[in-house]
């Protein structure tokens, strides 16, 4: 029997929100194919480390279509553990996709045993269990306690898959100067009222209250029906239980509804930045072809008026040579060196028009490079060269990979650089300067790395390029802002060579 590894992204947060900056670790675990079997299949649970003492067994069987798991846990620690802020446990299924499904909440008994019965429409799929603020989370924190294992007896059928799925980091939810009030600290109250503060708080955190302000007051009014009952001198647990479940169910929504539109807005921003570059560019461009068209025209005139004025001179050479018949030989010696003059004049014109030309020629291929480049990524005309901007929008964060986008906007810039064999590549990759020196040197040094040979895999040849890393010794912004930090975290190509006008040398690869 093969066994299929699921690739899990664990996405660590730094700060009182899901918003801050991230470090991104990996984690594997096993995935099995139950859509072919008959009969029962079963699957062991092993702690990780964050609770190797834990356990349990699960029992999957196929019923027209649907999967029915009955688990048991056992060892399990109070949710407390890693925090006053995770109050349950979630049961995942993991397709091979990646995509997370909520199974259920996992309840810790008294003998830190729990039991759980749920479906799931997937077939192939991975099980995870981690610790949460409240049931109806929609995503998985990285507190992973347990995850299936495979045991030799499993029943089930398996492919290789390589899957990414983000599981969020949940170590900043209570910010800093929270205070819990009487309300809270009341040990007798049901764990649903707890998890609906947690809910309501984390909405907050997420920015619901101003991108899903609706849903989020809904949330905050039946949060404070949920206060008023379980301020009560007799609290009427099963009312409190009611009102504390829709309080996190619609605080969950409003929080999916706020990341939603909050990531709606970046992209639109990111639209309308794209469009202003290339209207600036066109913009830019007109007035520089306009600017080369009123100097030729100005060329032209001096040309003619320096023509008018060879002509006159010849005219009046004419007229003393009808004058002076008495020196008829030296007359004819005159008229001969100035025939000589004016083959000369002739020659420096054409040569003087030839190289008016040829710079032409060179300006205009600069401009139109300009025109193209900027349509895929915002690019400037510098005295280096074209010089092209990858943001770090096209790389995961912290890493050197370059994602799809990326690779489809590397393609166009080489389809163009092609038609242009002379044209020279000076790959260079900066940071900002969040993370140590060595760290931001080695991380620039292969994104530009990266970028070079994707390139080369384009036909780019390698001896037209170059790739350095600068790490962030060369900031564009000031890095005291989040904005100013994401313009310094770049890749830039500077396209140089002599059809355009300008050269920068490039070393060879023994060189790098």
């Amino acid at each position: 029997m093969k066994i299929a590894k699921l690739l899990l992204v664990f996405v660590m947060a730094a700060g009182a929100s899901a918003l801050a900056q991230t470090n991104v670790i990996s984690r594997t675990t096993p995935a099995v194919n139950y859509g072919h079997r008959h009969s029962n299949t079963q699957i062991d649970f092993r702690g990780t480390d964050l609770m190797p003492s834990a356990n349990g067994q699960a029992d999957v069987r196929s019923n027209r279509g649907v999967m029915e798991v009955e688990v048991e846990f056992g060892e399990l620690q109070k949710p407390t553990t890693f925090g006053n802020e995770y109050l349950t446990y979630i049961l995942w299924a993991i397709s091979p996709e990646g995509r997370p499904v909520n199974l259920g909440e996992v309840l810790v008994g008294d003998n830190h045993r729990s039991k759980l019965d749920v479906t799931t429409n997937l077939q192939a799929f991975a099980m995870i269990v981690t610790a949460e603020p409240y049931y109806a989370v929609r995503r998985p924190s990285n507190v992973v306690v347990l995850e299936n294992a495979v045991r030799a007896d499993t029943n089930g059928t398996t492919e290789r898959v390589d899957a990414k799925y983000e599981l969020i980091g949940r170590g900043g939810y209570i910010p800093t100067g929270y205070n819990f009030d009487p309300v809270v600290l009341n040990a007798k109250l049901p764990l649903e009222f707890f998890e609906a503060r947690n809910a309501v708080r984390i909405a907050k955190l997420e920015g619901a209250e101003q991108y899903a302000s609706e849903s989020y007051g809904n949330a905050v009014r039946q949060m404070k029906e949920a206060d008023a009952l379980a301020t009560r001198h007799h609290v009427d647990k099963k009312a409190l239980i009611s009102v504390s479940r829709e309080v996190v169910q619609t605080a969950e929504d409003a929080t999916e509804i706020a990341m939603k539109r909050i990531e709606a807005d970046r992209m639109d921003a990111e639209k309308r930045g794209a469009e202003g570059r290339e209207r600036d560019a066109k913009a830019q461009a007109q007035q520089e072809m306009q600017a080369r068209q009123n100097a030729e025209a100005q060329t032209a005139d001096a040309i003619r008026q320096r023509a008018q004025a060879e002509n006159a001179a010849v005219d009046a050479n004419r007229q003393r040579a009808d004058a002076e018949k008495v020196a008829a030989d030296a007359q004819q010696q005159k008229q001969a060196a100035e025939a000589d003059s004016d083959r000369n004049r002739a020659a420096a014109a054409l040569a003087d028009q030839q190289l008016q030309q040829a710079l032409k020629d060179r300006e205009t291929l600069r401009a139109s490079l300009l025109l193209q480049f900027n349509a895929i990524l915002a690019t400037r005309d510098t005295a280096r060269g074209l010089v092209v901007n990858l943001s770090d929008v096209l790389f995961d964060t912290g890493k050197y990979t370059l994602r799809p986008l990326a690779r489809e906007k590397l393609a166009k810039i080489s389809g163009i650089v092609l038609a242009y064999p002379s044209l020279l590549l000076a790959i260079e990759g900066d940071t900002d300067s969040v993370g140590g020196d060595s760290y931001n040197q080695d991380l620039s040094e292969k994104r530009a790395d990266s970028v070079r040979d994707y390139l080369a895999k384009q036909n780019i040849p390698m001896a037209s390029m170059t790739a350095q890393g600068f790490g962030k010794t060369q900031p564009v912004a000031s890095n005291d802002t989040a904005e100013g930090r994401q313009q310094n975290r770049r890749v830039e190509l500077v396209v140089s060579g002599d059809v355009i006008g300008t050269t920068i040398g490039v070393v060879s690869q023994n060189q790098q």
